[in-house]
């Protein structure tokens, strides 16, 4: 990393820091390197470490950097996309699916849940918790929602709990013929629950993305798919569903 002092520019230092430093990850720096402390760098670039910290911060925010407990700053892996898709559909859980089942329960779904699937207030559902990691960290939470109605043969299934009534939903819900499904797509801020799964402070900056499967003129699934925004970013195109897909690797020297 070079050694040029910061001059007066028009725009804020920790501004122009970011700007030096996102230059530099691209060019002398490779994936999962660590920089240098913040005293050496902030002694390099002759500002103050209350600047350096404020671009950091930035670098963070827009996935270049990761802060790592034990580790130090290091540079982040490549975002991953969001591939939001209008022509191929498949049920969750189908081949190609990268998301990990991780737990099922059957309860009450909360009123704004019941309004989306076109149920009963009463009526209960299976709640499918999954995520999706890449590069070894989390990048995504998933709460599929499920009626009763949409699997009456699960009952028979020998799976009470877990990730293996998670999966016996998923096998249940694919023999239903998927006519289609409708995405939505909104920023939003990390919940306690999610935050923790995705490793991040609650009231981080997340994409929330909702998804509703549809059969035989009804919604049969809905699923509320939580990414990290700092991970990952929207693609648009002909895909087809919801899925995330690594993007070409960033330069390195």
């Amino acid at each position: 990393m070079g050694t040029t002092q910061l001059e007066s520019v028009p725009e804020p230092k920790y501004w122009h820091l970011r700007t030096v430093l996102s230059e530099a990850l691209d060019s002398e720096f490779s994936v999962g390197e660590i920089l240098p402390n913040e005293r050496d760098l902030a002694a390099r670039f002759g500002v103050a470490r209350a600047t350096l910290r404020q671009a950091l911060e930035q670098l963070e925010l827009e996935g270049r950097l990761q802060r790592r407990r034990g580790v130090g700053t290091t540079v982040a892996p490549p975002r991953v996309g969001v591939s939001v898709g209008t022509e191929q559909h498949a049920w969750p859980g189908t081949v190609g699916d990268d998301w990990q089942p991780a737990d099922c329960r059957l309860e009450a779904a909360s009123a704004s849940v019941a309004d989306a699937l076109e149920i009963r207030h009463d009526e209960l559902v299976h709640t499918v918790r999954r995520s999706r990691v890449t590069h070894g960290q989390p990048v995504a939470a998933e709460l599929l929602y499920v009626p009763q109605s949409s699997v009456p043969a699960l009952p028979a299934i020998d799976a009470p709990s877990g990730a293996a009534r998670a999966r016996a939903v998923l096998r249940e819900l694919q023999r239903l013929e998927l006519e289609g499904q409708d995405n939505a797509v909104e920023l939003g801020s990390a919940r306690a629950d999610d935050a923790k799964q995705l490793d991040r402070l609650p009231g981080a900056p997340v994409l929330v993305v909702t998804t509703r499967f549809l059969t035989a003129g009804r919604t049969a699934a809905l699923s509320v798919a939580t990414y990290r925004a700092d991970t990952c970013r929207l693609t648009f195109g002909d895909s087809g569903g919801v899925e995330i897909h690594q993007a070409p690797e960033r330069r390195a020297s």
